[in-house]
């Protein structure tokens, strides 16, 4: 007769406590890949057009180019090297960065 007794309130309690341990786990899991997911749905794109962006080094500061719009995109810090490369001529540096010949 004692497989036929329901099972006590502290089981019952023990199993909620667990599924809910377990759900909120799951959610962790879920939000964490969502996030990865959209990171990487934005990684290296244009916030402009979303076209591809190519790194390119200038006077030593790598910058990115968009592909299509040719926006140009700087990385946190890159700008502080910018205004180094100003210091030691700006004219040449922004040159490059646009594309202008001499």
């Amino acid at each position: 007769m004692a497989n036929d007794e329901k099972p006590s309130r502290n089981e019952d309690e023990y199993f909620v406590r667990l599924d809910a341990e377990l759900m909120k786990q799951r959610r962790l899991e879920l939000d964490a890949a969502r996030e990865a997911a959209e990171r990487a749905a934005c990684f290296m794109k244009c916030p402009k057009c979303s076209s591809e962006l190519a790194e390119r080094t200038m006077h030593q500061v790598k910058v990115d180019v968009c592909t299509n719009c040719g926006g140009v995109w700087l990385d946190a810090g890159e700008l502080d090297l910018v205004r180094d490369a100003r210091r030691s001529g700006v004219a040449r540096f922004v040159d490059d960065l646009f594309g202008v010949e001499r």
